[in-house]
Order: structure tokens, then C-alpha cells, then sequence
């Protein structure tokens, strides 16, 4: 059955970042994502985990200026250095919360920037990446994201994705593949999630169009998580979804599989 990975980014914000560790913990989660671990020490993230018995499965490389609108810089020519300061920095938190999976964010596409050059930074970027994170016994992943949300990214679909995981090696870098964007740019996301089976290394959830909880939206999950069961994916899903309400009532759609495992 699948299992899930509270993201504690988005859920649990009813309360402190360092909180929702256990919060996760009691709700029934064995395992949490979020976004940037940076405004914390990672000795003190680490005791959470710990303290909860939880394991930390993802979380995103430095993105830039966030609160100003970047989104990574994995594609940026001239954000090679930080960059590069970036991934190492990103390793000693994954290391230090043992951590095996790392989301590089592509960055948005400069105006007039030509493609090719963004390509080729982001190529050389990623082979970086992936040779760093090998040294930590950490895989790099990469997301398409959809235009709606950030408008810009350079990343977008799993084709784009594939392509370039394919080049670099599956081995050495992974597809995060999150169904939320992949149902709003592309659609027909249990097929696509079964061609690119091999190139998964993490899944992530939300329903659309509103990026809820699943069951609040258009999409079949009994379905979808039953084609992605069959298929054999044994990796986590993170819930990376805004819930509608408090954290805690919007949890009845994970009842059957809680039960399952029980």
C-alpha cells in the first residue's frame, strides 16, 4: 500500500515549524518532507525527528531569495558559485538528518534568456549536483512544475524531466514526480506515472484544482493510488497539499490505508 509523508511545510500550520514533528507523529505519519530546513539547526531538526520517531525523506536545496520570488537557480548562468554553495550546504543538513533525497529547483527563465544556455547551465548544474550528492549517499531529484503556480519555471513537463534524467543517468539523478502538477500541465497522470516508473524516486499529492487534499477536488484517488500500488512504486508519496481546514479533519481520505496496515 502506499505510504505517506506528511510535508510539513504546508500541513500542520497550526502550529510552529519545530511542533509539527510530532503533531505528524501522532496523526500516523512515519515519515515528513518540507521545504528548506535553513532557518533551523539541523542538530535541532535532527533531535525532532528522533524525538518523534519520524525519518526525513526530502526537502529542497537552497532556492535563492524566496520571500523575493526565486525559485532555485539550477538554470541561471550567473548563480553558478552560490549554487554550488548551495548543494553543500543543503548536504550537511542531509546528512546530518538523514536525509536521501534532495529537490533541485530549476529556477525561473530569465526573460530574453536563451534556452539553450539555460539548458546547458542546468545540465552542468545537476551533473554537480549529482556527484556531490553521491559522496553523501544523497540523490538528487528533479520537478516539472506547472505555469500556473510559478509562472516561468523553466522545468515543466516529465518529458523535459525524463529527457534530461536520462541524459545525466537515472542512477545518478531521480524524477520527483508530483502528480498535483503533472494532472494540471499534462493530465493522464497513472499512465505517465507508469512510463516513467523508472525514472521516480519520490511522488508527491494534491488535489486539483484548489492543491487540497485529496478528495477535495476532480481527480480518483482510490484509483490513482491503486494503479500506483500495482506498479509497483515502493517509495514515499509526500502530501504536499494545503488543507482546506485544520490538519487534522482533513485526514479521513488516508483512513483505508492506516487500516490496511493495521
Amino acid at each position: 500500500m502506499p505510504k505517506f509523508a506528511a510535508n510539513l511545510s504546508m500541513m500542520f500550520n497550526e502550529l510552529p515549524f519545530l511542533d509539527r514533528f510530532a503533531a505528524a507523529r501522532a496523526a500516523g505519519f512515519e515519515a515528513v518532507e518540507f521545504l528548506f530546513p535553513y532557518e533551523h539547526p539541523a542538530e535541532e531538526i535532527a533531535a525532532r525527528l528522533k524525538g518523534s520517531g519520524l525519518q526525513n525523506v526530502l526537502f529542497n536545496a537552497p532556492p535563492g531569495d524566496w520571500n523575493a520570488g526565486e525559485r532555485g537557480m539550477a538554470c541561471l548562468p550567473e548563480r553558478r558559485a552560490e549554487f554550488r554553495d548551495g548543494i553543500k550546504r543543503a548536504l550537511d543538513y542531509a546528512t546530518a538528518l538523514g536525509c536521501p533525497r534532495l529537490h533541485v529547483m530549476a529556477g525561473l527563465a530569465p526573460a530574453g534568456g536563451a534556452r539553450d544556455t539555460l539548458l546547458a547551465t542546468y545540465a552542468a548544474n545537476l551533473d554537480f549536483a549529482a556527484e556531490e550528492c553521491a559522496k553523501a549517499s544523497v540523490k538528487p531529484v528533479i520537478e516539472p512544475i506547472n505555469h500556473r503556480d510559478i509562472p516561468g519555471f523553466f522545468l515543466n513537463t516529465t518529458a523535459e524531466a525524463a529527457s534530461i534524467i536520462e541524459a545525466l543517468g537515472p542512477e545518478r539523478v531521480g524524477l520527483q514526480f508530483d502528480l498535483y502538477h503533472c494532472q494540471i500541465t499534462e493530465g493522464d497522470v497513472t499512465r505517465r506515472a507508469q512510463e516513467l516508473l523508472p525514472f521516480i524516486a519520490h511522488m508527491q499529492v494534491a488535489d486539483t484544482p484548489g492543491r487540497n487534499e485529496p478528495g477535495t477536488g476532480e481527480v480518483r484517488w482510490d484509483f490513482v493510488f491503486d494503479a500506483i500500488d500495482s506498479m509497483g512504486y515502493r517509495g514515499w508519496i509526500g502530501c504536499e497539499y494545503r488543507p482546506k481546514g485544520e490538519t487534522l479533519a482533513g485526514l479521513g481520505w488516508m483512513q483505508k490505508y492506516r487500516e490496511h496496515d493495521a
